[in-house]
């Protein structure tokens, strides 16, 4: 397992993942992070309380928070789909807290 400093995710964060108590990056997380936050599509898998949740979704703020030039068009920039009405409430759930700390505007 590696550090989430060592991940390239912004101090907001990281300061973030501490208030949660997150510690080190799990294997999915040290995998997937680098490759999403280099604009890599990435299909993975894991058990149950791995952390693909962080794994996908870290990184998918982190790239949100960039400002993007689009002449006007509106790209779709995140998706998530989840199996489950519950499932979904529960990725955004987790979502909305990693960005907790990120200024909005």
């Amino acid at each position: 397992m590696s550090q989430f400093s060592e991940l390239n995710l912004c101090p907001e964060l990281q300061f973030t993942l501490t208030q949660l108590g997150y510690t080190a990056a799990t294997p999915i997380q040290t995998q997937a992070i680098p490759l999403i936050l280099s604009g890599k599509d990435l299909v993975a898998e894991a058990q149950t309380g791995t952390g693909k949740t962080a794994a996908f979704a870290l990184p998918m703020i982190e790239r949100l928070k960039q400002p993007v030039i689009t002449d006007g068009y509106h790209a779709i920039r995140g998706l998530v789909l989840t199996p489950t009405r519950e499932l979904a409430i529960q990725v955004g759930d987790k979502t909305l807290a990693y960005g907790e700390h990120l200024a909005c505007g």
